[in-house]
């Protein structure tokens, strides 16, 4: 299927393990690791190792934090079990988020290290790819015997909420140090911080391109979105507060009372603020199967980003999935959204925000829509990972 990977595969049997940012059994599996695994597991075995625990314990966050806990602890009872993908193995790992405290920590390293390297035992594994795209497992993944091993820099997780800064950073640089590719998906990330690697590349983002493009082809319609009355201004994400400018939404409500707000996505904060609101629909977090099925059903997506430097390193993937969907896109200022001029509205405070709504709400332009969809046509999940295992196979 992929041409750099057939190539290397007549030299010897490819496997990959990939420590992964998300969970498999929980998150959305829309996110850069678990999309590029997925096309990798159509020709190689792959075993998905869920993210491990890295935020600190802080029962101060009360119910947020014991839905936490109950989750992570239902996912590692899982164990190492078949993902449902052909070729793909999920195993979740015990941990604890000790990584700031030195003695704990190397103990953690030490289980963490005999519990993955049992699992590629029993798989059969031998010197895989080690691929990693949480830090917090660079100590046990540079440790593991592998034949390469590539660090995917998806986002700039030491100004993640309720990490150690200090300590992810510590992991970051030794990653970049001992990688044998680093992937950048932010460009002006990759260009500062590209002369820290071995070798670094810039890869944009992917997109489900038939899964998104497609979904105005089905007459499916999910039973929530059909009690919403239109226009619908719709956004799909984790709902939390350095990803989501929640005061912003806020004001919109009000300013845009005559139009419904829908946000699809699980949170770890409080949305209290939001759900009292008459206009504001909290949908939760939905199947990422489904999720084309909702946003279709969007008159105009929007994407309301703080002003952060979470937001200034990141590449939405779901910005690519609402072109792909050929939908009117607000945002506010974002690095990513820049290469996109003319295809979306960009607006800085709330009144203009809500005035490139309405705007967007009124666009009845069909050439808009195919020049949306066309300018991420050729991005897909199996291209991107074609470009990325063709770097990696490069390397000496």
């Amino acid at each position: 299927m992929m041409d750099a990977q057939m190539s290397a595969k007549n030299n010897r049997d490819i496997s990959i393990v990939c420590f992964g940012d998300s969970d498999w059994w929980y998150h959305n599996r829309g996110h850069m690791d678990i999309q590029l695994m997925k096309q990798y597991a159509k020709t190689d075995r792959v075993l998905y190792v869920n993210s491990i625990v890295v935020r600190k314990f802080n029962i101060q966050e009360g119910t947020m934090f014991l839905r936490r806990v109950k989750r992570k602890v239902r996912s590692i009872l899982r164990g190492m079990k078949p993902s449902g993908v052909e070729n793909m193995t999920v195993y979740s790992p015990f941990s604890m988020p000790v990584h700031h405290i030195f003695g704990a920590r190397y103990l953690n390293r030490l289980a963490l290290r005999l519990q993955v390297g049992h699992c590629v035992g029993k798989l059969g594994m031998s010197e895989p790819i080690i691929w990693v795209a949480c830090p917090g497992a660079a100590e046990v993944a540079i440790g593991l015997p592998h034949s390469k091993l590539v660090y995917q820099r998806s986002d700039r997780y030491e100004d993640f909420p309720g990490l150690d800064s200090k300590q992810v950073k510590l992991y970051d640089r030794l990653l970049k140090r001992y990688a044998d590719l680093v992937i950048y998906v932010n460009r002006d990330l990759w260009i500062h911080e590209k002369a820290e690697c071995k070798k670094a590349i810039f890869l944009d983002h992917g997109v489900d391109y038939e899964l998104f493009a497609h979904a105005h082809r089905e007459q499916h319609i999910p039973e929530e979105m059909k009690r919403i009355p239109h226009p619908i201004v719709g956004l799909h994400s984790q709902i939390d507060d350095n990803k989501v400018d929640l005061p912003l939404v806020e004001k919109l409500s009000d300013i845009l009372s005559d139009m419904s707000i829908v946000l699809v996505g699980g949170s770890n904060v409080d949305l209290s603020c939001l759900a009292s609101r008459k206009n504001v629909y909290l949908l939760g977090q939905k199947p990422y199967e489904q999720i084309p099925h909702y946003a279709k059903c969007f008159d105009v997506c929007f994407l309301p980003f703080p002003q952060n430097r979470w937001i200034e390193a990141a590449n939405p993937i779901k910005l690519k999935e609402y072109l792909a969907l050929g939908k009117p896109i607000v945002s506010t200022p974002c690095n990513a959204i820049e290469i996109y001029k003319g295809l979306a509205y960009v607006a800085s405070d709330v009144y203009a925000f809500a005035e490139a709504v309405r705007k967007a709400c009124n666009e009845n332009d069909p050439e808009l829509v195919t020049a949306r969809r066309e300018r991420v046509r050729g991005s897909t999940w199996e291209a991107k990972a074609n470009e990325a295992m063709q770097a990696l196979h490069e390397v000496n």
